[in-house]
């Protein structure tokens, strides 16, 4: 476990799916993600199950916890860790929208911005955002995220074309 200032982050458990499956079936939850349909209990299954295959991205995938409650509130996850050239791409997802506004995804962005830089020995961490999530920009930029370029109407959702926009945080400016 990977302790912040208001969460915990641990690697997933089977028990855990059920969160996700009810997670990624609301609309508002869904909107950010690359995800457009629906989840079953049985694809996440599937996914969780192909997950503990690649030992690397089990490693790197974490549950958010609360300190205080236990609560499981989201998901964190390094995905692509380029050991080479010291660079992965970040994805967060914050369940319920009831646990937003609480500090929980800055506090996770930060402990794991600090695991990538101390424990992994990586140079940059990157994320990829929708140009219509503005409370994940708002929360990236305070964590230290740095808008590098637009993917212009990279993205088809409710109708029409949207930008993706590409953050990054630098070791150098992390510390």
């Amino acid at each position: 476990m990977i302790n912040g200032k208001k969460i915990r982050l641990r690697h997933a458990e089977r028990a855990d799916l059920p969160h996700f499956v009810r997670w990624l079936n609301t609309p508002d939850t869904r909107q950010y993600l690359d995800a457009i349909y629906p989840f079953s209990q049985i694809e996440e299954e599937q996914w969780f199950d192909n997950l503990l295959k690649n030992r690397e991205a089990y490693l790197n995938f974490f549950v958010i916890e609360t300190l205080e409650t236990n609560e499981i509130v989201g998901t964190l996850g390094l995905h692509e860790v380029n050991q080479r050239n010291r660079w992965t791409e970040l994805g967060i997802m914050i369940g319920d929208s009831a646990n937003q506004n609480k500090g929980y995804g800055s506090d996770a962005l930060r402990t794991l911005l600090r695991f990538a830089f101390e424990e992994l020995n990586l140079n940059r961490v990157q994320l990829r955002v929708n140009d219509d999530n503005l409370r994940g920009i708002h929360v990236y930029k305070r964590c230290g995220f740095v808008h590098e370029g637009t993917l212009r109407q990279n993205l088809w959702k409710h109708g029409r074309y949207h930008d993706v926009h590409i953050m990054a945080v630098l070791r150098s400016e992390w510390k």
